[in-house]
């Protein structure tokens, strides 16, 4: 083979060598950068599910009936759903979710021993009881929409004065359930003034949490 052929099958040779990196090259970054644009987290169908389970279980654990291991699966829905493996973290959420209706219906079906108000011996008695009486929760029902009754208080900024009450058994102010009895306190000046302030001025609030204003208020 001459030398000038040498040469033009070596340039080649160089030139296809090139090209062939370069493709390489450019599908390695097209690749990553299709897996960076594609993880971008939980879908809002996920989150909604995550959101779901962890209502549900705040519930469980207000009625003490959480089961251990359903924190943990929750956490493990939310890493899932940071890795972006949406399917995965669906799972766990529904799972958690179940869990917890699961274990709120085995809580409620054990027989429940529903407090009655005492009644008044006399006139007398009734005339001097602190209470207006007493009142069964039903389902729908709020600490708001009871105090709001025209039975009750027939103003809704009065639950406080519901909630300071039966804080015995009631965790959350804006979590009650179907069964509970509250005892209704009559409404007196000062304390009809702090409980209607405090309703006004409570600040935000969450589910399944005892915010500090309403331990300020308990604290009175």
């Amino acid at each position: 083979m001459k030398p000038t052929e040498l040469l033009k099958v070596a340039a080649i040779a160089v030139l296809t060598s090139g090209i062939i990196a370069g493709c390489q090259q450019s599908t390695t970054e097209m690749t990553e950068v299709a897996v960076e644009e594609e993880c971008q987290g939980a879908t809002p169908e996920v989150r909604n599910a995550i959101y779901a389970a962890k209502l549900k279980n705040a519930r469980a654990r207000n009625l003490g009936a959480e089961w251990e291991e359903n924190a943990k699966i929750i956490e493990e829905a939310e890493q899932a759903a940071a890795d972006c493996q949406n399917v995965r973290a669906k799972i766990l959420a529904n799972k958690a979710e179940e869990a917890a209706a699961a274990a709120i219906a085995a809580l409620q079906s054990e027989p429940v021993a529903v407090e009655t108000a005492p009644e008044p011996a006399s006139t007398e008695m009734a005339d001097t009881s602190p209470y207006l009486g007493g009142y069964l929760v039903v389902s729908g029902d709020n600490l708001w929409t009871i105090a709001g009754q025209s039975t009750i208080y027939g103003d809704p900024y009065m639950w406080p004065l519901i909630y300071k009450t039966n804080s015995g058994q009631i965790k959350d102010a804006d979590l009650i359930f179907p069964g509970q009895y509250f005892y209704i306190p009559k409404a007196k000046g000062p304390e009809r003034a702090a409980a209607i302030e405090h309703a006004r001025n409570r600040g935000a609030w969450s589910i399944g949490v005892t915010e500090a204003s309403d331990l300020d208020y308990l604290a009175q």
